[in-house]
């Protein structure tokens, strides 16, 4: 791991602030189990989330300034992470008294319990060894005056905004029961330019849109990006005079390696879960097959061979299936495959066409575009039952899945400009967004939970 990474700790600190045992987002704590609340529990949950505290207001080398300026960043951060998914109601620093920097361990509960508060998000920042910065986060319930998770985080300058996408993941995963998702990276294809001359950029940026940052220069076309399981890189298609490749992207030293090279047309690459195999299309002879290949290149095996077009969508979270869409009935369905090949089956049986599946990373639904005049986003089991819709726009396509499987974010085309953005909405249907991005965006794929 580099020297910039967040060292994670969940251990004992010697520091005073720090000494007592945290508590892991995922646990209850036993002094002060809570039940994990259903949707309209959540939509009622105040939060507050002042500044953290810091024993002394002194510089640093983030982008947000003294310890004291970046305190108030780190609440306004998770205020905002925990606010756009829809779930809670938190209240940022902007309105809220900053809490000492001895309070952060023992909170004034009158004060917040005055505020109406149920939950109060405290944490403290300052200077931790060499160039690092040390920041805590502690969530307690304001009626049982009781802790009910704590963390601490280690972290490099440059990656302070991590530690507070960990907090809000602590507090998200404690009161939701729910796997976290803050902590993430999200890949897409940016673009620009008129409808004739696009240029489509390979960028990756933070699952709430800051540190955004361009891959390739935009001289050949970019499409269908994937991260790699661990992170360390992303798989994606590019096409250069009408050439496609499929190209293995090294995020850590900004290079790239040639996967496959061929004049056939190729389409949406994606990994195994465990970064081994790499699935792809390939239009050959009249037909399109789906092939697995190992990621460190080699012979491919062909897994389909049904008349018509086969377009590979993505393995399940155990590995032993892959479901795809194929046109051998007569129009576009979803089907699902041993990762051998054998017992392919169709599942999609609801009228119209269904494209670009996507398998949950808790393996309990599949994300698809259906297309039944408008294009739209829909969600069903694995067997091909219980679909519904999550969007209802004029053309929504290509979901993928947030690390917790509870949120799937896709882009939407606008009727008439045709420019193309960033969307996401969560299982209920009911909580979208749209993910800023400086410039158009398609494609998007969203990594997994950070290591």
């Amino acid at each position: 791991m580099k020297p910039s990474a967040v060292l994670v700790t969940l251990a004992l600190f010697s520091a005073p602030i720090l000494a007592q045992e945290t508590v892991p987002p995922t646990q209850a704590a036993p002094e002060a189990a809570i039940e994990v609340l259903d949707e309209s529990d959540w939509q009622d949950l105040g939060i507050a989330i002042p500044a953290f505290a810091t024993n002394a207001d002194v510089p640093t080398a983030t982008s947000a300034g003294s310890t004291a300026a970046l305190g108030t960043s780190l609440a306004q951060i998770i205020t905002a992470n925990l606010k756009n998914n829809g779930l809670f109601k938190p209240v940022g620093p902007e309105t809220l008294p900053r809490p000492a920097y001895e309070e952060v361990r023992a909170p004034a509960y009158q004060t917040w319990s005055g505020r109406s508060a149920e939950m109060l998000v405290q944490g403290f920042v300052r200077p931790g060894e060499g160039n690092q910065l040390l920041v805590g986060c502690y969530l307690y319930d304001v009626a049982l005056k009781q802790q009910l998770a704590s963390a601490a985080w280690q972290v490099a300058p440059t990656d302070w905004r991590r530690a507070a996408h960990k907090c809000a993941d602590l507090v998200y995963a404690r009161l939701s029961g729910e796997n976290p998702f803050f902590d993430s990276r999200i890949a897409y294809i940016a673009e620009t330019g008129p409808k004739d001359r696009r240029m489509k950029r390979l960028a990756i940026m933070d699952s709430d849109g800051a540190n955004h940052r361009y891959l390739t220069t935009g001289q050949t076309i970019a499409l269908t990006p994937r991260y790699s399981p661990d992170y360390k890189s992303i798989l994606y298609l590019s096409y250069f005079n009408g050439q496609p490749r499929i190209y293995i992207y090294d995020l850590e030293r900004n290079s790239q390696r040639l996967l496959l090279q061929t004049s056939n047309p190729l389409f949406a690459p994606r990994w195994s879960p465990d970064g081994k195999w790499v699935l792809y299309s390939m239009a050959a002879g009249g037909n399109t097959d789906i092939y697995k290949m190992p990621a460190s290149g080699g012979a491919a095996v062909r897994l389909t061979d049904a008349p018509g077009i086969d377009i590979g969508g993505s393995f399940s979270p155990d590995g032993k299936r892959i479901v795809f869409e194929s046109d051998r009935s007569g129009s576009q369905q979803v089907y699902v495959m041993n990762i051998d090949g054998t017992d392919q089956r169709r599942i999609s049986f609801f009228g119209g066409r269904s494209a670009t599946p996507e398998w949950s990373p808790r393996g309990d639904q599949i994300a698809f575009t259906h297309i039944a005049g408008n294009l739209r986003i829909a969600v069903m089991d694995p067997s091909g039952k219980g679909m519904r819709y999550l969007t209802d726009s004029w053309q929504d396509e290509a979901p993928t899945w947030a690390p917790n499987g509870r949120i799937v974010q896709f882009f939407r085309t606008a009727r008439g400009s045709g420019k193309a953005s960033l969307w996401q909405v969560d299982l209920t249907g009911r909580n979208e967004r749209r993910l800023p991005t400086p410039v158009d965006g398609s494609d998007p794929a969203w990594g997994p939970l950070r290591p």
